[in-house]
């Protein structure tokens, strides 16, 4: 898996911190901007997000590339539906060579598990290849390929959208492929927008879990590996 920050708005906390002060002031949006300074912005948005007035920050997206990650985990990401995602179509980008696929360590780690594995897909891509070969549609011969299948997705969201995506994703109950997708990408807002994403994390950091009897039973360790990141 590949995780690259493709885009975000030129300084995003600043964007954020003007739309708030904007909404609490008489002044025009140019000497708004004028006024605030590294160290107001910071405070303005510390005190915005310990209101829990988040819908000023809609006005900061963040555009991610991810290569490698599979349809199991595309499938997952579409549910978030205040984002934008385009994805590698296989309908239109066929699979001559043998597809990739993500192998998940629990058979990986095993050979008799992994020569099943290995086998099905080998005999899946030789199906798919056949009936390419014989003029089957690429959009057809794909109901063939399996969720294993890797894939490439460019993702954009709002600063709001991924706080809640990192709460539900991080999260030890999420399954293991998203949950280091939307990690990865945490660190790489971290740096970005040092404030807004200060306490982005899985639900439990903030309170108890959100889990309640499916708690993972490893808050403490949960908050400390967030709190080091």
């Amino acid at each position: 898996m590949k995780v690259a920050l493709l885009q975000h708005t030129p300084d995003p906390e600043l964007t954020i911190a003007l739309a708030a002060r904007l909404c609490y002031s008489s002044a025009d949006i140019e000497a708004l901007k004028d006024k605030l300074s590294g160290a107001d912005v910071k405070k303005f948005l510390d005190k915005i997000m310990s209101l829990g007035h988040q819908s000023v920050l809609e006005h900061a997206s963040f555009t991610f590339g991810v290569d490698g990650i599979s349809r199991v985990t595309s499938h997952q990401l579409v549910r978030h539906r205040v984002a934008s995602f385009s994805q590698q179509s296989q309908r239109y980008v066929s699979h001559k060579e043998r597809f990739a696929v993500v192998t998940p360590q629990s058979i990986a780690d095993n050979p008799k598990h992994l020569e099943l594995f290995e086998a099905q897909v080998a005999s899946l891509h030789a199906a798919y290849a056949a009936l390419v070969e014989a003029g089957v549609p690429a959009e057809d011969a794909r109901y063939l390929l399996p969720n294993a299948t890797e894939t490439k997705i460019i993702i954009t969201m709002n600063a709001r959208e991924l706080l809640h995506f990192f709460a539900v994703r991080c999260c030890e109950r999420a399954q293991w492929e998203i949950r280091a997708m939307a990690i990865e990408m945490l660190r790489l807002v971290k740096p970005v927008a040092p404030t807004v994403f200060d306490k982005a994390g899985p639900g439990c950091l903030g309170g108890p879990c959100p889990e309640g009897a499916m708690c993972c039973g490893k808050m403490a360790q949960v908050r400390e590996y967030f709190r080091e990141m």
